[in-house]
């Protein structure tokens, strides 16, 4: 009985472990640009960092309409995080991540920005 205990115990850690890597695997990468309308830190249980930027242009919807372009993402690393709060309301330039499947200790959204910068006439701004 100890043997067959011991071998689903196995089974389900690899299992786990296998659906872990699975939803943390970077599915795609890239880059968004826009104004910065919204930054928090937030959550009941798990505060995490959520943003919103709103990319220029509109999408044209058969049932809504016109819609704006609104993009929102999560930021795990504080020092990226702390920049964004101070670039609330300007144009950005965010480099993020995409995974699978967001724990809800990391953020509300599968879009995981990793840089930023403020831009000004189209160019990076130049570093402080």
């Amino acid at each position: 009985m100890k043997k067959v205990l011991g071998i689903f115990v196995v089974i389900l850690l690899v299992v786990l472990g296998g659906y872990i890597l699975w939803t943390q695997y970077t599915y795609s990468d890239g880059n968004r640009a826009g104004v910065l309308i919204k930054f928090s830190h937030k959550g009941n249980i798990f505060k995490t960092y959520e943003g919103e930027i709103y990319t220029s242009g509109v999408n044209q919807d058969a049932t809504m309409g016109l819609a704006n372009n609104k993009w929102e993402f999560s930021v795990k690393d504080k020092d990226v995080a702390e920049k964004l709060s101070h670039l609330e309301g300007k144009s950005v330039s965010l480099h993020y991540k995409e995974i699978k499947h967001a724990f809800a200790w990391q953020g509300e959204t599968n879009y995981f920005v990793d840089n930023a910068e403020e831009v000004i006439n189209g160019a990076p701004a130049p570093q402080k």
